[in-house]
């Protein structure tokens, strides 16, 4: 009888024999991929933002401030985390890479659509930056399993979309009140032009190296 034995790191084919010898493929465990490589604590953290990115929406339009303070809080840690981890335990990887930067745009774009719906934020930057991601996403080749390269601008305004999304469900949910609402707006007007020059910076880069390419 045939049968897969999962180990954390491969998969492999054994087989029962009538008399209850096993059998093992060594060569199946070593060379054959295991789905669960994908499934490792860093990315099990990184998927979590998908899951709480949905709660923090409905908590932010039932004014449940407190509520969504920590969800956002849970998710800036497993934020943190995941990169550490995946260094510490030596699980880097380009997949795990992609569903780190894709699961913070998710987030922040839900939490920033939240946000819009109560007029906290523009309506523009949600879409944008899910926008500018794909973008980020695109121009890494990540189809052709390539490393995603990040500018020095979308760095920071990957950073400032996470700050943007979090200071006023935060500074809500524990009434602080260190900035008025406008601040709030004006500040997503500020990243909407950030975001739009760092595409652009993307683009003229693009042509740019298309042209080299072409030489």
């Amino acid at each position: 009888m045939s049968r897969y034995r999962v180990s954390r790191y491969r998969v492999s084919l054994y087989c029962v024999t009538p008399d209850g010898r096993t059998l093992l493929n060594r060569h199946t465990r070593d060379n054959v991929p295991l789905l669960t490589d994908k499934i490792q604590l860093p990315n099990i953290l990184s998927i979590s933002r998908l899951v709480l990115a949905p709660l923090a929406f409905f908590l932010i339009e039932g004014l449940l401030w407190r509520a969504a303070a920590l969800v956002i809080l849970l998710a800036v840690l497993t934020d943190l985390l995941d990169g550490f981890l995946a260094r510490r335990l030596q699980l880097e990887s380009r997949w795990g890479g992609l569903l780190d930067h894709s699961s913070d745009a998710v987030f922040v774009a839900v939490v920033l659509t939240a946000l819009a719906s109560q007029h906290l934020v523009s309506w523009i930057l949600p879409p944008l930056v899910l926008g500018a991601f794909l973008q980020y996403a695109l121009d890494s080749n990540v189809i052709r399993g390539e490393a995603l390269r990040a500018s020095l601008l979308g760095r920071y305004n990957g950073i400032a979309y996470f700050v943007l999304a979090g200071w006023p469900v935060l500074q809500k949910g524990l009434n602080l009140h260190l900035l008025d609402d406008s601040w709030f707006f004006w500040a997503s007007w500020g990243l909407i032009a950030s975001t739009l020059l760092s595409m652009l910076d993307r683009l003229l880069a693009l042509r740019d190296a298309r042209r080299v390419d072409s030489l």
